[in-house]
């Protein structure tokens, strides 16, 4: 294998810390950070996962940070399967996934960051947002009439919405990442990045297989057909949300055996510059430890 980046967490293709000048289109959906073949890229999975669960079992311990883990991505991009390969070593009592869907009567109630915020999780845990709080700047800025229902005092018409209200989402979602980084978290966002060649190729694959039929939507159809206006949201929001503290990273999904290499190998670097480290107990605790030993080995010999 001839990588051209050893760690793909700083390959630029993929990460992006400085939205300015960012272009979607400028990253390939197919690039595969060369790999020569796939089963190299199985086999580096496989290594970082063993890895990963050493790494959550000290989040644990260590018991100072919390990941959050946030996938976008268009219809049949992966989210599904990529959360399902890259976190299968990981212990479920340590990981909570949530997925966002239709906002309920009560969220709408309050901000668009509330439902989230409920969901995030708590020091020493990993957290996975399968869609996310960027969904207020993605399918509600392609669907802007789906806002009206939010009741927000300076919008009644969707004609209104301009750009001073996105760039105030923006801002908030920068500032509210920017206040869980400061307290602790670790933010992971991955954007897995599928060409609409590829989609296709999926939807079709989902009809014509009776064991995926499940999977299809005929509504994915029709957002399919905003795909322009999905590639430009997604591209504002990676522009505007993109920070040394919180990057992007861009992830070709055109090859599902690379988006998951790519994504554990993101994951385990970042988390391992945490520098997660068992406690270590005072000597009054070590002295108890000893004297449990001695007890339990003479347990059985009177």
């Amino acid at each position: 294998m001839s990588e051209r980046f050893e760690n793909f967490h700083d390959d630029p293709n993929i990460k992006i810390t400085d939205g300015e000048g960012f272009v979607l289109s400028d990253h390939r959906t197919d690039y595969i950070g060369g790999f020569e073949k796939e089963k190299n890229a199985e086999k580096k999975l496989e290594k970082d996962i063993e890895k990963l669960s050493d790494l959550q079992e000290r989040l644990y311990a260590f018991d100072h940070h919390a990941v959050l883990i946030v996938f976008q991505a268009m219809d049949a991009a992966g989210k599904d399967s990529t959360i399902e390969h890259v976190l299968k070593g990981i212990n479920p009592q340590g990981c909570h996934i949530t997925s966002f869907k239709r906002p309920s009567t009560l969220e709408l109630s309050h901000d668009f960051l509330w439902r989230s915020t409920l969901a995030l999780p708590e020091r020493g845990k990993i957290g996975i947002f399968n869609r996310s709080y960027y969904e207020e700047v993605l399918v509600v800025k392609v669907h802007p009439e789906f806002l009206m229902s939010q009741n927000i005092p300076s919008v009644r018409r969707a004609e209104e919405l301009n750009d001073d209200f996105w760039n105030k989402r923006y801002r908030s979602i920068r500032d509210h990442e920017k206040h869980l980084t400061e307290n602790g978290y670790l933010i992971l966002k991955f954007f897995l990045n599928v060409s609409k060649e590829e989609q296709k190729r999926r939807f079709l694959d989902r009809i014509n297989e009776k064991s995926k039929n499940w999977k299809f939507e005929f509504n994915d159809l029709k957002e399919r057909a905003c795909w322009e206006e999905y590639m430009n949201a997604y591209e504002q929001a990676i522009r505007n949300t993109a920070t040394p503290d919180c990057p992007w990273y861009v992830i070709p999904a055109d090859n599902k055996w690379f988006m998951r290499t790519a994504v554990a190998d993101i994951i385990l670097n970042r988390m391992e510059g945490l520098d997660l480290k068992f406690p270590e107990l005072p000597n009054e605790e070590l002295i108890k430890l000893d004297e449990a030993k001695r007890m339990l080995e003479e347990e059985n010999q009177n």
